[in-house]
């Protein structure tokens, strides 16, 4: 599979989750990914969670996090790389059982920064939170 410029592999799922250890720990799995949108789910579980079983709210900037950067690395010219420069999170409600699905999609894609806003949503389809987080471009190293 290639990019829609048909010049870059691009990765399957499973490459994708691989690059990202601390997502596949928290039990992230990302479910598709395109340059125009990634979305993702995480599970509850108790050990996520904080008081009164509310899931912890640093597991959903994880999860926005990650998917947030799937996104931007999906839009990244050859050889650069990308790194979280700014994150808000917004949170709306607590989510208490079932899973959390994020969806993420680029507002801005340009030379030095990517501009990502990412939804999260429970099961019953009503939205937890919204995350706009900023990820620089970083150029390819030296003699790459």
């Amino acid at each position: 599979m290639t990019d829609p410029a048909g010049d870059t592999p691009v990765p399957t799922l499973a490459q994708i989750a691989a690059l990202m250890p601390f997502a596949q720990r928290l039990g992230i799995r990302i479910e598709a990914a395109t340059p125009e949108e990634v979305a993702a789910t995480l599970p509850w579980a108790e050990d996520l969670c904080t008081a009164g079983g509310v899931l912890h709210g640093g597991a959903l900037m994880s999860l926005a996090d990650s998917v947030g950067a799937v996104c931007a690395f999906l839009n990244l010219p050859p050889g650069a790389g990308t790194t979280t420069v700014e994150s808000k999170t917004n949170f709306l409600r607590g989510v208490r059982s079932g899973q959390v699905r994020a969806v993420a999609r680029p507002l801005h894609v340009g030379r030095t920064l990517i501009v990502v806003e990412t939804s999260l949503w429970d099961e019953k389809e009503r939205r937890v939170g919204q995350t706009t987080q900023s990820q620089l471009v970083t150029p390819p190293p030296s003699g790459a």
